[in-house]
């Protein structure tokens, strides 16, 4: 019953246990690794601006996934991101669904402009 009552206030608990443990296997990369999954990390966490909390965690366990793999196998890091970070981390942002901050702010100033053009019609 408690649980219930503290997930309604603070989201679910087993979505941030998976985060826990998956930011734990991030923070044991072996270097270089460990410096270009962070920064990329990071960079999702402000350009994926997800919403949904089972999707952010879904992304951060599968982005985690990816460079523990890379880490195991050798894999450079340019194997991995390319010669662009940023379209890497931009790409596997996009391949995620659920509802982002931007998107509230999208409709808001399209309402916006409805709205005044509207007003200016009149």
């Amino acid at each position: 019953m408690a649980a219930k009552w503290i997930e309604a206030l603070t989201g679910s608990l087993e979505q941030k246990k998976q985060y826990r443990e998956a930011k734990a296997r991030l923070d044991a990369l072996p270097e270089p690794y460990l410096t270009a999954a962070k920064a990329v990390t990071r960079y999702l966490t402000y350009y994926g601006g997800v919403t949904d909390g089972e999707t952010t965690v879904h992304m951060f366990v599968d982005i985690t996934d990816l460079w523990e793999r890379a880490a195991v196998d050798g894999t450079p890091i340019a194997g991995i991101v390319g010669d662009d970070p940023v379209e890497f981390a931009e790409t596997f942002a996009q391949a995620y669904g659920g509802s982002r901050w931007i998107d509230k702010e999208r409709a808001r100033l399209i309402q916006a402009v409805d709205e005044a053009t509207s007003k200016e019609r009149r």
